[in-house]
This record gives C-alpha cells, structure tokens and sequence, in this order.
C-alpha cells in the first residue's frame, strides 16, 4: 500500500490569486512533495496543489512593494506562486522547510527531521515518563511559579533554566549539554510545553535547540493548569469580567474605517475566549465599538496602502484578513509593537475558541 506522502508543516498564509492581483488567506500544507492550499483548515478538499518536484523558492520576493515578507516559488513549467507570510521568522521557517523538500526530491531522498532520541543517544534505560512523573513530584520536582513578562502573567510555569538546574541536581545528566539534549527529548514527546514567545520560537525550529537554556524561556507541565493573563498600567483598564477570555494584549492602535477610510485612534483588547479583538473609545466607555474575528484569520505586515499619506507609515502598518475576507487595516507606533501585535493575533487565531 503506498504511503501517504508526511506533512511537514501548516498553516495560514496570504496567497496571490494566479490570475488577478488579489491576495486571499490559505490553509497552506507544505507535503514532501507538494504544497497544498485550502480555503479554510476545516476544508477536506483542496483549492490547488504545487508540485515540488522540479521547482525552485525564492525570498526575499520584493516584486510587490506594499507587502512584506513573500516568497515565491516557480513550478517547473515556470508558473509562479506567491505567498506572505506574517513576519520574517515564520517566512524563514517555511522557505526552509521547503528547500529542504525540494533538496530531498531532487536526490531521491525521504524528507526526515532530525529525531530528538537519536541525537541524545539516550541510553534505554531513561525513560522519559518516569523522568517526567519525578519531575512533578509536590516535594522534591520542579516549582510551579507564577512568571511576568512583556506584560503578561504566567501561572504555573517554570523557566528552561529551572529545567536544566533540576536535572543537573537530580543526577539525570552528567552537565548542562546533556541537560539541554534531554529536555528537547521531553518537549518533543509532550511532556514539557513552551509558553511565551521566546520558548515557543524555538520549538518551532527558529532557534539553534528546540528547548531553551534561559531565565526568559518559560515551560510548563501539560496538566498542570497553566494559564496566561495580560495586564496594562493604563488608567482605563477593560474589565476582565466582561469576558471570558484572558487578556492577551492591549493598546492604543490607528485603525482605518471601512467607508470613508479615515483613521482613528482605537483602543484595542485581545482574548484568548472567545477569539476577538475589540475596539473601544481611548476617552473611556465600557462597551466596545466592534470586534474582529480572528478564528482562522491571517495577520500580516504591510508597508504602505492607498489614504495613509497624512501619517507615518513606515514599517508599522499590518493587516489583518478574517476567515470571510474582510481586510482591516491598522497602525502602530513602531516596527517592534507591530510585531508583537501580529505575533499575540497570530497565536490566538491559533488558539483561541
């Protein structure tokens, strides 16, 4: 029986329409010897198929000057594809993995991550679910805290460092290398998650080692109850309790208006549940002027669009596609605030209910 072909990575992507200059959000499935994209993720069928074989990937793409982060691949009958990504890690990450599929084809060979169990080496006699259970022990395991970072709060979790200083002291591992090589193992297998953008990115692929040696890197137990909370110190904090849902990230923003396309200063709040992003009135008011989907939305950063000449705009604008096609434009202080927004919309669009 043929074997069905690995998915090596998933997820949202702004596609170019092959015929006319419109760009849509896809579920892009990169296969070891195709590209699949779909409408929505819950579609069983795909729109199109790339074939890998013969193709080649290029980026930076930079032949579409308000759009970042594309890059293009040229099938063997020279018919192009373009994709954007929503920032320069997560287009790095899938022109990686899709030069390493071609790469693959093109020598006969099967498409195989590195397995964490076979660069450890570890001996047969670590057991992993025995390692994890001792971790966890109330008495003498690794301690639950309660973390703050880029203001966020971290309930029950612990930092990469934590991780490693527990293994060195329990006698699983000989140093700080070994310790690094078996906490990859037990992120691998599920049984340490990455919380926080930092411990997240690695695990992804984006760093040098899947588990994080750091203070800023935080992990946690899988059933251990974890949650994250957001906090402002902005004197016009939302209510919590208007909501389910935590809050992930708040601010002041430039929003753009859908019918006289006017800009407006927004105060916005992200959750986690239900996935929205609402908008309020800075001068105050409780209840908000509306709410952006972001359930199987895609996010991406843009660099300039038509009625934007009154303001600054460099580096700092995005936009944000819902799953039924309605473009919202926003604006933020600066480059680094609008990575963090993208990121944060990025990871509840993932996540949230």
């Amino acid at each position: 029986m043929e074997r069905e072909p690995m998915r090596i990575r998933e997820g949202y992507l702004v596609k170019k329409g092959s015929m006319f200059n419109t760009w849509k959000p896809m579920w892009v499935v990169l296969l070891e010897d195709g590209i699949e994209f779909y409408k929505r993720k819950a579609d069983n069928s795909p729109k199109g198929m790339i074939p890998l074989k013969g193709s080649s990937i290029y980026s930076p793409c930079q032949d579409f000057g308000k759009r970042m982060f594309v890059f293009r691949l040229t099938m063997a009958k020279q018919q192009d594809h373009f994709f954007q990504a929503a920032y320069l890690e997560e287009r790095d990450a899938w022109v990686r993995d899709i030069k390493k599929a071609i790469h693959c084809i093109d020598g006969g060979q099967r498409f195989a991550r590195k397995s964490t169990r076979k660069s450890i080496r570890l001996p047969e006699t670590i057991s992993l679910s025995a390692l994890y259970l001792s971790m966890k022990d109330p008495e003498k395991g690794i301690k639950e805290l309660k973390l703050e970072k880029d203001k966020r709060v971290f309930n029950h979790c612990f930092t990469g460092t934590c991780v490693i200083d527990w293994l060195v002291s329990s006698s699983s591992i000989r140093n700080r290398k070994e310790g690094l090589l078996l906490a990859s193992s037990l992120l691998s297998e599920g049984y340490l998650q990455p919380a926080g953008d930092t411990s997240k990115a690695a695990a992804e692929g984006l760093s040098d080692t899947p588990f994080l040696d750091l203070s800023d890197a935080y992990y946690y137990f899988p059933d251990s109850g974890f949650f994250c909370e957001g906090y402002s110190s902005d004197d016009d904090v939302v209510l919590k309790e208007e909501f389910r849902g935590t809050i992930v990230k708040q601010g002041c923003l430039l929003k753009q208006g859908h019918r006289r396309k006017n800009w407006k200063v927004r105060k916005f709040v992200l959750r986690d549940d239900p996935a929205y992003l609402h908008y309020y009135d800075p001068a105050g008011g409780e209840e908000p002027l509306g709410a952006i989907h972001l359930r199987g939305c895609v996010v991406t950063a843009v660099e300039d669009m038509p009625d934007t000449k009154k303001y600054d705009v460099d580096n700092i604008l995005f936009e944000i596609i819902t799953a039924n096609e309605i473009h919202y434009y926003l604006q933020a202080a600066s480059s680094t605030e609008r990575t963090e927004w993208i990121k944060a919309i990025q990871s509840v669009a993932r996540t949230g209910k």
